[in-house]
């Protein structure tokens, strides 16, 4: 399973850590992959100092606490500049985003090292956060710019139902017979996931770990655990109940479910029944939105929720409710996406100059 895997890939970065960072571990509560990447992210800042000779530490777990409380701002803001001319793992300049949560890694750390912990006798570590002299950057987009590139990698409107009818009618007499095999296997659960995700905005780690008793069939709503193991519960799209109970029908009898078997997206695995993974969702959507000839993630599947739900209700709360964000700001970039108004107010501007006076 997925969650197995993180939590090895965890174990191991911890191994490497100082103590401290462990204590940090046990001590707060995100969701499993942001604790990976602030993991990951402790590691890049703590290689740095020692590379850097900020720290004389042989090792990143030798790294003592002292070290970051006498860390100056420009010490960050060197680092910060280290970020912004050196490349990822795919040969490409790190971009403001990825910057930024780099920062927000290591606030959260330090905020836990001179606030949370109680390491002596109720206090932290050390008392002063050089984190809270550091600005994050500012996106080189304007809202106006994003809410366009978003916009062309979205299934809104009548497109997500061709993309749907597509799956189920043109995929299979297009594929190879190997594919055409699998999909007589789980065309019902795919085409009953991609559904969810278009008709709730689930992200898609939350998409893989719904149960069985999380679907109220009555009152067609959704029990969702968000990051961080909050629990919360969204209305499903009416449209999109005929996949789920299409899919429920042949669930058991398709998948040798037991009563053991609580998820409710399930996959044969060398003949083991077990719950699909968010790796295996994301395969998916790539896989059958290639096929259409308009490659996207999940995750934009959920931006296309959240901008069809804003375009109706013109309400950001809501919207940010029915995505399970904790505010508003996420949500201003659905006010963007439709610049059909925009476009028309600028129609209707004169093309005459006023007279001068």
């Amino acid at each position: 399973m997925e969650a197995d895997r993180y939590h090895k890939l965890i174990e191991e970065e911890l191994t490497n850590l100082p103590d401290y960072v462990n204590a940090y571990y046990r001590g707060t509560n995100h969701s499993i992959t942001t604790t990976y990447q602030y993991l990951t992210e402790f590691r890049r800042f703590f290689t740095w100092l020692r590379t850097n000779q900020i720290s004389s530490a042989t090792s990143n777990s030798a790294i003592e606490t002292s070290t970051l409380a006498k860390l100056r701002r420009d010490d960050v803001m060197l680092y910060i500049d280290y970020l912004k001319h050196s490349t990822n793992a795919r040969g490409r300049q790190n971009t403001a985003t990825s910057i930024n949560r780099s920062i927000n890694a290591l606030r959260s750390l330090f905020k836990f090292l001179t606030i949370t912990a109680d390491n002596n006798n109720g206090e932290p570590y050390f008392d002063r956060n050089v984190m809270l002299k550091i600005p994050s950057l500012n996106s080189t987009q304007t809202l106006n710019y994003r809410a366009h590139a978003l916009a062309s990698h979205m299934y809104r409107g009548q497109q997500k139902f061709d993309f749907l009818n597509f799956i189920e009618q043109e995929y299979p007499k297009q594929c190879d017979k190997r594919a055409q095999t699998a999909f007589k296997i789980n065309g019902e659960r795919d085409l009953a996931i991609i559904a969810l995700i278009l008709g709730t905005g689930v992200r898609v780690s939350e998409a893989a770990n719904v149960n069985v008793g999380d679907l109220n069939w009555q009152q067609n709503m959704l029990d969702v655990t968000r990051k961080g193991g909050q629990k919360d519960s969204v209305p499903i799209a009416p449209w999109t109940l005929p996949y789920l109970k299409r899919y429920q029908t042949i669930r058991v009898q398709r998948y040798h479910a037991l009563k053991k078997d609580v998820a409710f997206f399930l996959t044969n695995y060398h003949g083991q029944t077990r719950r699909i993974s968010a790796n295996s969702i994301e395969k998916l959507v790539k896989k059958y939105s290639s096929a259409f000839g308009h490659p996207l993630t999940p995750h934009k599947l959920r931006h296309t929720l959240a901008s069809e739900l804003y375009a109706i209700t013109k309400d950001q709360v809501l919207v940010s409710q029915q995505l399970g964000q904790k505010g508003t700001s996420a949500t201003d970039l659905y006010t963007h996406v439709d610049q059909q108004v925009q476009k028309d107010a600028l129609a209707k501007i004169s093309h005459e100059n006023p007279e001068d006076n």
